[in-house]
C-alpha cells in the first residue's frame, strides 16, 4: 500500500513537471519562432538608455588671472537609495541609521524617503563630498549608490557673493554674474547611448554613441580681489561702528569705467544661499534707490557752470538759513548769508543749490539729469539694476527743480551718483560701467571683451577742471568732507544727507548718509561711493561716510600705486601744494595672500 501510494505521488510530480516544462516550452518556442518584432522592440526600447552628461560650468575668476578662482565646479555625489531592494533586504533600520549619522541629516527624515518600499528610486543627500562618498562605500549598505554631479564652489565664501550671485541645485544661474553671463558659463551637455539589464545597470559593452560634454567659457572680471577686500572691511566696520541697517561701496576706474570693487551689506554665502533672505541677497548698489541727497549738488552746479547762468564767483543770499519758495520753506543745516557758488557748495548750501537750479529753468536742468545717466539703466552686466524715480518737467511741481537740485523729490542708485562724479573726473565724458572683462574658452579663444565706451558727454571740459577745483574745497578745512581726506592726495568729492521716506512722510530718526568722490583731484584716477543706511551713532554724510571713503581711497591708491600729488609738509587746511612726483611704487599681491588667510580661502 505504501509503495503503491508513493509511486502514484511521483507519477503525479512526474506530471506537474512535464507539463510546467511544455509549458515553458511552448512560450519560449512562442516567443522565438513567432511573428513578435513589435513585443521584441518593445523590450529592446526598455532596455535602451541615453542619458545626458552635464557639462562643467565656467569658472569665473578676478582680474589679474588664473590663480584667483571666485567660482568653480567641484565633482560630488548624489547619496540615491533603492526603497524596493533596501525593503526586501529587510535593511530599513541598519541603512537609516548608518545614512543619518554620516550625512548628519535626521534619522526620521532618512525614513520618510524609505518609507515607500515600492519605489526604485530616490534622492536621500545631494551633493555630497568625496570623503564623506567613501565612508558610505565602506559600509557597502543594500540599495544606496551614487550618482555624479557638479556642484557650485565659491572658495572665498562670502565675499564678491552680490557680484557673483549663485546657482541653484537646478545648475541655473540665479543672480549676479551667474545670471547675466550664463549662455557663456554654462555650456553644453553631452550625452551617452548604452543599454541595460534586468536591475537597470548598464552594460558598459553595449555602449553606443558617447558625445562629450563642452565646458562652459570662464568669466574674467573687472573687479579686484584686493580692492574688494578693501572696501568690504571699510563697510565690516562701518556696520559695526554705527549699528546701521545696510552698507555698500563701489570702486571705479575713472578714464575707463571699470568697476575694481563692488561692495553690499548685508551679505550672504552663496555656498549656502538657502539659507539667506532676500535682503540679504539684494545688492545695494544698483538695486536700491533712494534719494542723494547733497551730493546731487555736484548736477546742478555744474549744469550752471556749463550753461553760463552762473561762475564759481557768482553770489547768492543764503537767507540766513531759511528761504521761501512756492509758499514752502527750504533750511539750511547752518545759518549762512551771502555765499559764492564755489563756497557754498563747500558748506553744502540747500538755498543756494536751489536759487542755481532756477537759473536753469526746468526743462534745461532735466536735460542735464539725463545727460548724467539719472533715470536710466547704466547697462552694467548684473541683473536688479533699478533705474531710480525721475518725473519729467512736465510732473514737476513749482518747487521740484529747487528740491531735485540737493538731491530730493528724486532717487538714485549709489552706481548712477558715481557714476555723476566720474564724468566730472574724466573731463565732463560719462563712461559706461562694466564688470566683465573677458570671456575666455578653454582653448583659449575669447567671446566677449569687455572696453570703455563712452555715453555722453553732459558738461565741457574747462567746466569739468572748474568742478574738480570746487569739489576739492570740500575737503578741506570749513569744508562738510574734511573727514574724507587722504594723506599726500588731494581728494574731490560731496556729502549726502538725506532723511528716509518712511510711511509717506520723512522721517526725523532715519536717514541716509553718503560721500561720493575722486582722487587725486588733479589728476584723477579712482571715483569712489560709500552709503550707509540708517546709521545710528551719527547722521550727516561727512561724519558717517567720510571717514570710510578715506579708509578705502587710502588702502586703494598705495595698492594700485597711483602717485600722490601733494608734498606732505605743504598739505594745509586752506590749500593744497602741487608736486610733479613719479612713485616709485611696485604692484603687490600681498593684500591677496592676506585676504586668502583672513577668508579661509581654499
Amino acid at each position: 500500500m505504501t509503495d503503491r501510494c508513493t509511486f502514484g505521488r511521483i507519477g503525479i510530480s512526474a506530471a506537474i513537471l512535464f507539463l510546467a516544462f511544455a509549458g515553458l516550452g511552448s512560450r519560449l518556442a512562442f516567443l522565438h519562432l513567432g511573428d513578435h518584432d513589435e513585443h521584441r522592440a518593445n523590450i529592446q526600447g526598455n532596455r535602451r538608455v541615453t542619458r545626458t552628461i552635464s557639462a562643467r560650468r565656467g569658472r569665473i575668476l578676478e582680474r589679474s588671472g588664473k590663480d584667483t578662482l571666485l567660482a568653480v565646479d567641484m565633482a560630488v555625489r548624489d547619496v540615491c537609495a533603492d526603497p524596493s531592494r533596501i525593503a526586501q533586504e529587510k535593511a530599513v533600520v541598519s541603512v537609516v541609521i548608518a545614512l543619518s549619522e554620516i550625512l548628519k541629516i535626521p534619522a526620521d527624515e532618512v525614513a520618510v524617503k524609505l518609507k515607500n518600499s515600492k519605489r526604485r528610486f530616490t534622492y536621500i543627500k545631494r551633493f555630497v563630498d568625496q570623503e564623506t562618498t567613501e565612508k558610505i562605500e565602506a559600509l557597502s549598505l543594500p540599495g544606496v549608490f551614487f550618482e555624479r554631479a557638479q556642484k557650485r564652489f565659491y572658495p572665498q565664501n562670502d565675499m564678491f557673493c552680490h557680484v557673483l550671485g549663485f546657482v541653484n541645485y537646478e545648475g541655473v544661474g540665479s543672480a549676479g554674474v551667474e545670471q547675466t553671463m550664463r549662455k557663456y558659463l554654462r555650456g553644453s551637455p553631452g550625452s551617452i547611448e548604452s543599454k541595460v539589464d534586468a536591475l537597470r545597470r548598464e552594460v558598459f559593452r553595449e555602449r553606443g554613441r558617447y558625445i562629450p560634454g563642452m565646458e562652459g567659457a570662464d568669466v574674467w572680471l573687472t573687479i579686484d580681489q584686493n580692492v574688494q577686500y578693501i572696501a568690504e572691511r571699510a563697510l565690516d566696520d562701518v556696520m559695526r561702528e554705527q549699528k546701521a541697517k545696510g552698507a555698500w561701496a563701489i570702486v571705479q576706474r575713472v578714464k575707463t569705467g571699470e568697476i575694481l570693487a563692488m561692495a553690499s551689506r548685508p551679505s550672504y554665502d552663496p555656498n549656502r544661499f538657502t539659507r539667506s533672505r532676500p535682503d540679504d541677497r539684494l545688492n545695494r548698489c544698483i538695486g536700491f534707490v533712494y534719494e542723494p541727497g547733497s551730493t546731487f549738488k555736484a548736477i546742478t552746479i555744474s549744469a550752471a557752470l556749463n550753461e553760463g547762468t552762473v561762475t564759481a564767483n557768482t553770489v547768492f543770499d543764503c537767507e540766513h538759513g531759511c528761504w521761501y519758495y512756492g509758499g514752502k520753506p527750504l533750511r539750511d543745516f547752518h545759518a549762512y548769508g551771502p555765499l559764492s557758488v564755489a563756497d557754498g557748495l563747500k558748506k553744502s548750501s540747500n538755498i543756494l543749490a536751489a536759487k542755481v537750479a532756477l537759473t536753469l529753468g526746468d526743462k534745461r536742468f532735466y536735460h542735464y539729469l539725463q545727460e548724467y545717466g539719472i533715470g536710466q539703466a547704466s547697462g552694467i552686466t548684473l541683473p536688479g539694476e533699478e533705474v531710480g524715480i525721475l518725473a519729467p518737467p512736465s510732473k514737476w511741481s513749482k518747487i521740484d527743480s529747487t528740491r531735485i537740485a540737493m538731491g530730493h523729490s528724486v532717487a538714485a542708485t549709489a552706481l548712477q551718483v558715481l557714476g555723476v562724479f566720474s564724468t566730472i573726473a574724466n573731463n565732463g565724458v560719462r563712461m559706461r560701467p562694466y564688470i566683465v572683462k573677458k570671456v575666455e574658452r578653454q582653448d583659449g579663444t575669447v567671446l566677449y571683451e569687455g572696453r570703455p565706451r563712452a555715453l555722453a558727454q553732459p558738461i565741457r571740459p574747462d567746466v569739468a577742471k572748474t568742478m574738480q577745483g570746487l569739489l576739492a574745497r570740500v575737503t578741506e578745512q570749513g569744508g562738510t568732507g574734511r573727514r574724507a581726506r587722504v594723506d599726500n592726495y588731494s581728494v574731490a568729492g560731496k556729502t549726502g544727507t538725506a532723511e528716509k521716506i518712511i510711511d509717506g512722510r520723512y522721517s526725523k530718526t532715519a536717514n541716509i548718509a553718503s560721500f561720493v568722490g575722486f582722487l587725486p583731484a588733479t589728476k584723477p584716477e579712482l571715483s569712489i561711493i560709500v552709503v550707509v543706511d540708517e546709521p545710528q551713532k551719527s547722521r550727516t554724510g561727512g561724519v558717517v561716510a567720510g571717514p570710510y571713503f578715506g579708509q578705502i581711497a587710502t588702502e586703494a591708491v598705495r595698492y594700485l600705486c597711483i602717485a600722490p600729488d601733494l608734498t606732505p609738509p605743504e598739505q594745509g587746511d586752506t590749500g593744497h601744494a602741487l608736486v610733479a612726483r613719479r612713485s616709485t611704487c611696485q604692484p603687490s599681491r600681498n593684500l591677496g595672500g592676506r585676504l586668502g588667510v583672513m577668508r579661509g580661502a581654499w
